[in-house]
């Protein structure tokens, strides 16, 4: 019997979009077909301002599936932080993972991320783009990420291989008491250096990874590799 067959488990799925009408259908799409066995599935989509049709595409969902697809959505941008902590507020599975609205990552891989947490190997769970060798990562992403990886290792003594993975998931008591501040990419530090000061470890699995480029969408820059490193900084020794 598979762990994923008679078991009372919901699972959370956050969605935050910013201006992602050209791929929005095609996640819900994917995440909907998503076969968790007996795990009972919640969508929350929260939008931070968009501007293009993404609001309308997902109220369409909302609408259909009002059981199933929540819509949450902000009059302004205020970035991707905000947007994953409205959905963590109205999150109410015993799993959260997190789903960017492009199509990088495949939600056909949940399993796969949440099997350790439903074995009781771990609470957090994150999906690493480098556990497996590949060629189509940029270098300069590559780069990137591993300077943040290392110096989170260092920092919090740890050993990560992708700290800035878009595929994190825990159970829900692991985010109990921790409070955050950060409200663009300087989340994803965030929440990871929070995770391991509140004693935490993180366990990584091989996922796949289909990245895109700045013309097809993808808003990440220098500024917030930058931010990431204050991030770490103010969370290892200012912010305790």
């Amino acid at each position: 019997m598979s762990i994923f067959d008679n078991i009372n488990i919901k699972l959370s799925i956050v969605i935050p979009v910013y201006n992602e009408q050209n791929t929005i259908a095609d996640i819900i799409d994917k995440v909907l077909a998503v076969d968790l066995g007996s795990i009972r599935k919640e969508i929350i989509i929260t939008d931070d301002g968009s501007t293009d049709l993404s609001p309308e595409i997902i109220s369409q969902y909302s609408e259909k599936l009002k059981e199933l697809v929540q819509f949450h959505t902000s009059p302004i941008n205020i970035g991707k932080g905000a947007a994953v902590r409205l959905g963590f507020s109205y999150s109410t599975g015993d799993i959260i993972i997190i789903q960017d609205a492009d199509l990088e990552l495949d939600p056909n891989e949940y399993k796969r991320i949440i099997e350790p947490i439903m074995a009781g190997q771990a609470d957090v769970v994150y999906g690493s783009r480098f556990l497996i060798k590949r060629e189509n990562i940029p270098l300069l992403s590559r780069l990137a990420n591993r300077f943040l990886t290392i110096m989170t290792n260092l920092l919090f003594g740890c050993s990560l291989t992708d700290m800035e993975t878009a595929y994190k998931a825990f159970r829900r008591d692991a985010l109990a008491g921790i409070s955050f501040r950060c409200v663009r990419f300087d989340f994803e530090p965030e929440i990871t250096a929070k995770l391991l000061l509140a004693g935490h470890a993180i366990h990584e699995v091989p996922i796949s990874y289909n990245p895109r480029t700045a013309q097809e969408g993808k808003t990440i820059s220098w500024i917030d590799g930058f931010d990431a490193v204050c991030t770490l900084i103010r969370c290892r020794f200012f912010d305790r």
